[in-house]
């Protein structure tokens, strides 16, 4: 059974590019992303990592930080990381589990079904501060995943812990946002100042609130 939006993300150790890491203690209760690619020197995952580590300052903007996995080992991650680097125009600033005995791949479900049991899926996982997972997203090998929609969904749900309020359809950081359902009109127009307009009973839209 695969994890589910609200389950605690399972800790583990890891080697890493970055040395032998304890996840929890590695988070240090920030927000995380940890997402898995199939495997290294692969076309599509570098230009990923590359992506990541450029976004490196959007991320931590956002009180985040990211991590990636592989099942391949840790001397091919760091022969990796010079192409990377060098094709992306970037340094890598963020660590890669060299997940060898997929250790952490089967905890997370990272293994492709439909595969050789060394082809991790290419996951993402969002996991909260308090070890929360908050979303999960799965995509083909054919597919490069999509960095800006992963700081979307941080700014949406950092947003909506700290005020009763949800993210319309295409929201970004700083456009309108919706009342939350459990609150009337009334108290909602005490709660936001800003204004609050009505297009339905249950349909209410407010400037974001903490802009």
């Amino acid at each position: 059974m695969s994890l589910q939006l609200g389950d605690t993300a399972p800790n583990f150790t890891a080697l890493t590019t970055e040395g032998k890491i304890d996840f929890y203690q590695w988070t240090e209760d920030k927000w995380t992303v940890l997402y898995s690619h199939p495997a290294d020197f692969t076309p599509v995952c570098t230009t990923e990592l590359g992506r990541t580590a450029a976004l490196k300052a959007e991320f931590e903007r956002r009180n985040c930080k990211v991590i990636a996995l592989s099942v391949d080992p840790l001397e091919q991650h760091q022969k990796w990381l010079g192409d990377i680097e060098t094709t992306q125009q970037v340094e890598m600033n963020f660590p890669i589990i060299a997940d060898e005995d997929r250790h952490v791949a089967t905890l997370y479900r990272m293994i492709h079904p439909r595969q050789s049991e060394k082809f991790t899926v290419r996951s993402v996982f969002i996991i909260d501060p308090s070890k929360k997972i908050r979303l999960t997203l799965t995509y083909p090998p054919s597919t490069g995943r999509n960095f800006i929609e992963i700081l979307r969904v941080l700014d949406s749900l950092q947003l909506t812990d700290n005020y009763q309020v949800a993210t319309p359809v295409d929201w970004v950081d700083g456009a309108d946002v919706i009342v939350s359902p459990a609150i009337s009109t009334v108290e909602a127009r005490e709660k936001f100042p800003k204004g609050v307009t009505e297009i339905k009973p249950y349909l209410r839209i407010t400037p974001q609130p903490n802009k």
